[in-house]
């Protein structure tokens, strides 16, 4: 298999974590690109027709994408468990939870990064962070017994977008008023699958 990847990638890095998490790592070839918004590299596009990453290319069958198709099929072939029947749709939500995380959490770095100054729209970055914020405050009210159990998905996916806040967005303090989850992602953050995947640029 090839993983179409960036380690700057907060969706490339729950699937390397998964890789890394079920022993999976040693399958896998890993094809590092650089990508933009506005510039898709031709990897990315040949295996996703988006031009998205992470994709993974199988040789069993067609590339599959999106990083929750990518971990639910990694998850299957290593039989790991990391979407539990018993808990599954807590599983799955707290994924979804992680991914608007992410999915806001861009929308700031590209507002910031990718468009001039005179085009930046400091409402627009503040409604994105409000999501961002209200997100994580929820998951430190409602999801700390849920964060106790056996690792799964959801936490994994949680552990890549609090790493991603970060590493793009530090300066905006999501820790604060969040200490519960403060805890426990500085205690999940020395697991192997997070350290073996910090991100970089």
């Amino acid at each position: 298999m090839q993983l179409i990847f960036s380690p700057a990638s907060p969706y490339a890095r729950k699937v390397h974590a998964c890789l890394v998490e079920t022993g999976q790592k040693p399958d896998v070839e890993f094809i590092s690109v650089k990508t933009a918004p506005s510039a898709v590299a031709a990897e990315a596009r040949a295996a996703n027709p988006t031009g998205r990453i992470p994709a993974l290319v199988r040789s069993e069958g067609p590339a599959i994408y999106d990083s929750r198709v990518i971990t639910r099929y990694l998850d299957a072939r290593a039989k790991a468990g990391l979407y539990p029947e018993s808990r599954l749709w807590e599983v799955l939500t707290l994924e979804a939870t992680a991914d608007g995380i992410l999915d806001s959490a861009l929308s700031v770095v590209y507002e910031t990064r990718f468009r001039p100054p005179e085009h930046q729209s400091e409402d627009w970055i503040t409604a994105q962070w409000d999501k961002v914020a209200h997100a994580v405050k929820a998951v430190n009210d409602r999801w700390m017994s849920h964060l106790a159990g056996p690792v799964d998905m959801g936490q994994i996916a949680l552990g890549c977008a609090l790493g991603y806040l970060d590493f793009r967005l530090d300066s905006r303090g999501w820790r604060k008023g969040n200490d519960a989850l403060d805890d426990w992602f500085a205690v999940f953050s020395e697991r192997e699958c997070m350290r073996e995947t910090a991100p970089h640029d």
